[in-house]
């Protein structure tokens, strides 16, 4: 497993505006104003910590998050919502872990979801 790389500064004090992009993984434990995404859509790994605050489109394939955030969410591959975990915003997932306490204010939407055809029904005869 690859190690993950950490915003600098002072972890819980360390505040970022703008767009973040990362190829990897990124743990975050500040505050980030923006969209956090890996380069190119590659597979990578997010962690937001439980003092950490995202405001802004979370793109990665695996994110873990244990803070806040503020925007919608999608996970390629797999979603964790750890215990402090909340999240305003719709979430797309392939895969999801949710621990007790967790909190989502959206919808939920499994991502190998495909919206199935409407079948016409007809009437059978009696004849």
């Amino acid at each position: 497993a690859a190690a993950l790389e950490r915003l600098p500064g002072a972890p819980a004090r360390s505040r970022l505006a703008g767009n973040l992009v990362f190829s990897g993984g990124l743990r975050v434990d500040g505050t980030v104003h923006g969209e956090v995404a890996t380069v190119d859509s590659q597979p990578g790994t997010l962690v937001i910590s439980e003092h950490a605050r995202v405001e802004g489109e979370v793109r990665v394939s695996h994110v873990v998050i244990n803070g806040a955030v503020a925007g919608p969410v999608s996970a390629s591959d797999h979603l964790e919502l750890q215990a402090k975990a909340q999240v305003h915003g719709d979430v797309t997932y392939r895969t999801l872990e949710m621990h007790v306490g967790a909190i989502v204010q959206g919808k939920l939407v499994h991502a190998g979801q495909v919206p199935a055809d409407v079948v016409e029904l007809k009437r059978a005869t009696g004849e």
